[in-house]
């Protein structure tokens, strides 16, 4: 009897325990991605499954910009402080789904190292920081929880964990390929070709749209009021030999063309020729789509309409969908022309890397 009980115990171990020691000393973030074969049909719709069929734990290591450390962090854990940061909390649970399916298509491009880092720097090393002006906003639980207050703050996290629980794994492609899921606040009423703000990069997917219901935005228009010689002092930084006369600067700024969007595409400044993506990064603008006005004397009025590069998704136009009974599906292939929704078992099987 004794034998046969040791022999249960022996087979038990190597069945059902051995197995969890290997799986769990295994690294679950896949190297590379594999190719797909050229003959292999493309990924299906993630739509047309009813199951999730990811179960590893994916990790990505993120520079806490304002800590100066990197944390390695489970990619939907980490997804669910971006989506706090990045996102209203208000706004529609389908839109909050839209936008966790976008921050996890970027932190995922990343992660792969598809899409290069412009500055490595600023990582530290890491797969993504935490600086919105470089990567994606994020924010923890502890600061998201100060930020709501006592009384909505539990409630909030918990709105957004079920945006980015109930959207698991899902990821945007294009053509079998990862997709680069640019995003914004505010379009100012219609999107921007990736290559008028991007100069000579042009991506299929990221197209001009309409964007209704953004002037829902309470900063949706917004005057700047600069003073003569502080508007001069910008671009002379920048520009040392710019000519420009410090009387009637008014009528030395000539708005040269806009694009489709409404968007300033080339402004001149005095002698010099500008982009307006270039006008705006001098002078802190909302967005490129402005207007030029004098304002009382010795100043300059700028008119700003909307907020951000306007390439991608609009995240008050997300909103404004998802009110009208868009579900994130729906907005993220509005946004993203010609795009697939995938699972990331999927893409770690099938995609083609590049």
């Amino acid at each position: 009897m004794k034998k046969f009980i040791g022999y249960v115990l022996l087979m038990t171990m190597v069945i059902v325990v051995l197995p969890l020691i290997i799986v769990r000393g295994c690294s679950t973030v896949a190297e590379e991605l594999i190719p797909l074969d050229d003959n292999q049909p493309p990924p299906e719709e993630i739509e047309e499954k009813d199951e999730v069929l990811y179960d590893e734990v994916l990790y990505l290591d993120v520079y806490i910009a304002n800590k100066d450390k990197i944390k390695k962090m489970p990619l939907e854990e980490y997804l669910i402080g971006v989506v706090a940061a990045e996102m209203a909390v208000d706004f529609e649970i389908e839109a909050l789904k839209a936008q966790a399916v976008a921050a996890r298509t970027y932190a995922y491009g990343r992660m792969k190292k598809i899409y290069a880092n412009t500055n490595a720097d600023a990582h530290n090393g890491a797969d993504v920081c935490t600086d919105s002006g470089h990567c994606q906003a994020w924010i923890d639980k502890a600061d998201a929880l100060k930020k709501w207050g006592e009384k909505n703050g539990e409630k909030n996290w918990d709105k957004i964990k079920r945006a980015v629980s109930e959207t698991k794994d899902i990821i945007i492609s294009y053509e079998k390929k990862v997709i680069n899921p640019l995003y914004h606040a505010n379009s100012g009423g219609a999107t921007e070709n990736s290559e008028n703000v991007w100069e000579g990069v042009e991506v299929p997917y990221l197209k001009s749209v309409k964007s209704e219901g953004e002037d829902a935005c309470s900063n949706y228009e917004v005057i700047t009021t600069f003073k003569e010689e502080d508007f001069i002092s910008a671009f002379k930084s920048e520009l040392p030999d710019l000519q420009i006369d410090s009387e009637n600067i008014i009528d030395q700024i000539e708005i040269l063309n806009r694009t489709d969007s409404e968007r300033v595409d080339k402004i001149k400044v005095g002698d010099v020729t500008l982009k307006g993506t270039d006008f705006r990064r001098i002078l802190d603008l909302r967005s490129t789509n402005f207007s030029i006005e004098e304002g009382e004397t010795g100043e300059i009025n700028i008119t700003t309409i909307g907020h951000g590069h306007g390439v991608g998704m609009s995240q008050w136009g997300a909103n404004h969908l998802a009110k009208d009974g868009k579900n994130f599906k729906e907005i993220i292939k509005y946004y993203y022309k010609g795009v697939t929704l995938d699972n990331i078992q999927n893409i770690e099987k099938n995609i083609e890397n590049f």
